[in-house]
C-alpha cells in the first residue's frame, strides 16, 4: 500500500479513468480533480444534478459537471474535486488561440495548456489538496535517475504517442507527474477497462482542440467578440495578385483547398503576412525549408553545448527529421537545419527535439 496520496486528473473519458483505476489497484490513495473550462455544454450529459457524497464542489457553477463526474466516482470509489477554471483558461489558452489566428500563426493550444493548465495550475491544486504527484491519462512515459534527473520517453503505443505535446513543460512540473497508461497500448486499455466494467461518458477519442466540440475552429474563431473576417489580395511569390481571400484566419501553411483561386498549377499556401493582410501562395515545391527558427525553448534534457544533432517534429503528426540544432548566445533561440528539406514548416506550431525515443525539449517555430 502506498502511503502517499496522488491525484488524477479526470475528464470523464475512458483514459483518465482508467489510469485512475490502475493506480487505485496498485493500492494508491487517489483523489481526482475536474476543471470546468466553460466548454462542456455541447458534450456534457444529462442525468442526475445531485453530487454523490464523493463529490466536492468548490463553486455552485461545478454542477454541470455533476452527472458526468457522479459517474466516475461511483464506478471508482474515489473523492472528485470539480473546480471551476473558466477564466483562467480563457486568459492562458483561448485567448492566446484567437490572438495567434488574429497574428497570421496556425497555433497548437494543446502545447499552450500542458504547461500552464494541466502541469500548472492543476498541478498546484493537486498539491494544495494534499497529492504529492498527479496521474494523467497521456500516453508517454518518465523515469527519473539519480545520476541525470528526469528522462520524458515515447509511449509505447506509437499510434497514441503524446510526448510531443509535453515537450513545452518544464522538467520540474514533469518531475511530480505519472503517468500510468505510458506502457500501455489503447486497444488493450479499452479491453481491460470493458473486462472492469468501466464505462466512459465521452462519445468518442477526445480532440486536440477540446474547446472547439465540432472541430470547426473558423466559426468558433468569427463567434468571438470582435473577431471580423478580412478580406485581402491572394498573391504569387513575385507579388502578382491572383485572387482574393475573405480572411487570413482560414488558412495554413501547407493548405490547398479552399484557396479558390485559377492559376497555371495548383496553388498552395506558403505564407500568411497579416501586416499587409496578404496570402502568398504558390508551387507545391516552394513549401520545402531548409531550416527555421524556433523561440522560448524549453529544455527537458538541457543540451551539453550550443551545437548539437537532434530529431525535430515540427508538427504532432510529422515521423521527424534528423536535423542540426544551432542555439544563439541566449539560449533562448535555436536555427534548426534540417538534413532534408522538410515541407509546410508552419508558424506558430511546436518544434519537439528527440534522441530516439526520448524528448530533449521544445518551442515555437516562428517566422
Amino acid at each position: 500500500m502506498n502511503s502517499h496520496t496522488t491525484a488524477v486528473a479526470v475528464s470523464g473519458g475512458i483514459d483518465s479513468l482508467y489510469a485512475a483505476w490502475l493506480l487505485k489497484n496498485a493500492g494508491h490513495k487517489v483523489i481526482g480533480i475536474h476543471f470546468i473550462t466553460g466548454y462542456e455544454h455541447k458534450g456534457q450529459p444529462k442525468g442526475d444534478t445531485s453530487p454523490s457524497p464523493w463529490l466536492t464542489l468548490h463553486s455552485e457553477s461545478c454542477r454541470v459537471a455533476i452527472p458526468t463526474m457522479n459517474h466516475v466516482a461511483e464506478q471508482l470509489d474515489i473523492p472528485i474535486h470539480i473546480i471551476d477554471i473558466r477564466n483562467r483558461f480563457e486568459a492562458e489558452v483561448v485567448s492566446h488561440f484567437e490572438k495567434a489566428y488574429r497574428d497570421g500563426l496556425t497555433p497548437n493550444p494543446c502545447l499552450l495548456c500542458n504547461p500552464t493548465v494541466k502541469f500548472g495550475y492543476l498541478l498546484d491544486v493537486a498539491e494544495s489538496l494534499g497529492a504529492r504527484d498527479l496521474a494523467t491519462g497521456h500516453y508517454v512515459r518518465t523515469r527519473i535517475d539519480e545520476a541525470d534527473g528526469l528522462h520524458l520517453v515515447k509511449g509505447e503505443d506509437p499510434f497514441k504517442d503524446q510526448s510531443y505535446f509535453l515537450a513545452m513543460v518544464p522538467p520540474e512540473r514533469l518531475a511530480k507527474a505519472v503517468f500510468p497508461l505510458g506502457g500501455l497500448r489503447k486497444e488493450e486499455i479499452k479491453k481491460e477497462a470493458a473486462q472492469k466494467g468501466l464505462t466512459s461518458f465521452a462519445k468518442g477519442e477526445s480532440q486536440d482542440i477540446c474547446f472547439i466540440q465540432d472541430g470547426d475552429y473558423k466559426a468558433f474563431l468569427l463567434s468571438r467578440p470582435g473577431f471580423v473576417m478580412e478580406p485581402g489580395p491572394i498573391v504569387t511569390e513575385d507579388g502578382t495578385e491572383v485572387g482574393r481571400h475573405l480572411g487570413l484566419h482560414g488558412f495554413t501553411v501547407g493548405q490547398r483547398r479552399g484557396i479558390n483561386c485559377p492559376g497555371p498549377y495548383p496553388y498552395y499556401v506558403l505564407a500568411l503576412e497579416p501586416e499587409a493582410n496578404r496570402l502568398v501562395v504558390g508551387r507545391k515545391e516552394a513549401l520545402l525549408s531548409d531550416a527555421c527558427t524556433v523561440t522560448r525553448l524549453n529544455w527537458i534534457r538541457p543540451p551539453a553545448g550550443t551545437s548539437f544533432d537532434a530529431v525535430c517534429k515540427i508538427r504532432y503528426s510529422h515521423k521527424g527529421s534528423p536535423c542540426r540544432i544551432e542555439l544563439d548566445p541566449t539560449g533562448e533561440n535555436a536555427t534548426v537545419t534540417f538534413d532534408a528539406p522538410q515541407s509546410a514548416v508552419t508558424p506558430g506550431q511546436g518544434a519537439a527535439f528527440y534522441t530516439g525515443d526520448e524528448v530533449l525539449g521544445g518551442g515555437w517555430i516562428s517566422r
